[in-house]
């Protein structure tokens, strides 16, 4: 089963893509909520390159390593992530006008309810919204 979050985004493509692709802004948005954080994170952006990402709770209750390997890269237009579990991530970028629409779509695994899986990635796709527009 896929699921689709999606946002629009008031700023041109180029400063959303290299906001979702560069380490020193993925720490600063890539978590679902403010009790949570993401201490590190590593792109090599290319077909076969590793993206690697911690998020952990801020109280370190709990945490884990998100690891995927880049089976697409199209600058400013669209990244696909392999997860190691073998689902796939696509994320596409399209101008809006001024603004940049940003949508994913994901294999849903199956620990977890489709809600809460949505739930959880469309807070980090906001939370990434409001990085890139603050």
């Amino acid at each position: 089963m896929k699921i689709t979050i999606e946002t629009l985004i008031a700023a041109p493509v180029e400063q959303v893509w290299d906001a979702f692709t560069t380490p020193a802004d993925i720490i600063q948005w890539n978590f679902a909520s403010d009790d949570w954080c993401c201490p590190w994170a590593e792109v090599d952006l290319r077909v076969g390159g590793v993206h690697k990402a911690r998020m952990e709770a801020k109280d370190g209750s709990f945490g884990f390593d998100f690891e995927g390997v880049y089976e697409e890269v199209a600058p400013n237009s669209a990244v696909t992530l392999a997860m190691c579990d073998g689902r796939k991530a696509r994320t596409t970028f399209e101008p809006v006008g001024s603004s940049t629409r940003v949508m994913t779509e994901f294999d849903a695994e199956t620990e977890n309810s489709v809600e809460m899986q949505r739930d959880g990635w469309q807070a980090i796709l906001d939370n990434f919204r409001r990085h890139v527009e603050g």
